[in-house]
C-alpha cells in the first residue's frame, strides 16, 4: 500500500451549514454527494460521492441513459438544462416527461 493512501473515496466526510436529510443530494463546491445519514447543521456527516441514485427531477424533461443532469439548487432537482446549473452526472437509465425521479450516476 502506498504510504500516502488515505481512503478509497467513495464517502467524504462534510459539515453541512444547515440540517441535512439522509439520502438528500448535497453541493460540495462543482460537486454532489448523497447523505447517507441524517446530519445536522455544523455536525460532521458521511456523503457518498461516488454510486447511482433516485433523486428527483424537473418531470417534463425526457432523458435519456446516459445523458448529463444537472443540480438545480434553487428548485431541489435535477434537470437537463445546464445554465448555472451544477453539473452532477448521468442518467443511469431514461426518465421520460411525467416521471419525477430518475437514476444519476453521479460525478460520473
Amino acid at each position: 500500500m502506498a504510504k500516502n493512501y488515505v481512503q478509497e473515496g467513495d464517502v467524504l466526510p462534510h459539515t453541512p451549514v444547515g440540517p441535512v436529510a439522509s439520502g438528500a443530494l448535497v453541493l460540495i463546491g462543482k460537486r454532489v454527494g448523497i447523505a447517507l445519514g441524517d446530519i445536522p447543521a455544523g455536525t460532521p456527516g458521511s456523503l457518498m460521492v461516488r454510486g447511482v441514485f433516485k433523486v428527483a427531477k424537473l418531470s417534463t424533461d425526457d432523458i435519456s441513459q446516459g445523458e448529463p443532469l444537472y443540480w438545480d439548487a434553487a428548485n431541489s432537482r435535477l434537470t437537463e438544462t445546464a445554465g448555472a446549473n451544477t453539473l452532477a452526472g448521468f442518467a443511469a437509465e431514461p426518465a421520460g416527461p411525467g416521471v419525477g425521479t430518475v437514476n444519476i450516476s453521479i460525478n460520473a
